[in-house]
């Protein structure tokens, strides 16, 4: 109960955090202004994102709430379960679910998302930190099952070389 706790903590500090940030960018900024933090490197670039990730499904806004709320509840309802056992699995889902409200909330009560991290050295799509958290959530995810499937086949696969194995010689080795 404990660590379910800690994990949903954990998303409302990063969901707060994204909205703080997203609010000082929508009303200190116009759309298009740019502070640069690092001049062509790093920039903050205000930009109304009204899709999905690269800018995809514009203008899809109840698609993308109905879609991604429904995700977010079962996501919710199975990090809450006490099913999640693996501490990377729960940090992944932890950062998922934090990203994803942190987007929803900008798509329900804006009607866009507010993105502001301009990475201009590799020309790279505006985003923000409920951004970051998906996709890193998501790469966590990936590493998490990855990593559970090798040691399901590795652990498979001893067994079988266990059962294939010819019994121990028990006789002491005379005749």
């Amino acid at each position: 109960m404990f660590a379910i706790i800690i994990c949903l903590v954990s998303a409302l500090v990063l969901i707060g955090a994204d909205q703080w940030i997203k609010y000082i960018v929508d009303t200190q900024m116009q759309v298009g202004d740019t502070i640069p933090l690092w001049n062509g490197v790093l920039h903050i670039t205000y930009l109304q994102n009204l899709g999905a990730a690269f800018g995809s499904m514009q203008g899809q806004k109840w698609l993308l709430i109905g879609v991604t709320s429904v995700v977010l509840l079962g996501l919710l309802i199975y990090l809450c379960s006490g099913r999640v056992k693996a501490p990377l699995l729960a940090t992944s889902l932890t950062l998922i679910v934090a990203g994803g409200i942190g987007n929803l909330i900008d798509r329900i009560f804006r009607g866009f998302v507010v993105d502001y991290v301009d990475v201009r050295i590799i020309n790279f799509a505006i985003f923000n930190l409920a951004d970051c958290c998906v996709v890193i959530g998501t790469a966590l995810l990936l590493l998490h099952v990855i990593r559970t499937e090798l040691r399901d086949r590795a652990t498979k696969k001893a067994a079988q070389a266990e059962t294939e194995a010819p019994p121990p010689d028990l006789s002491g080795g005379e005749e």
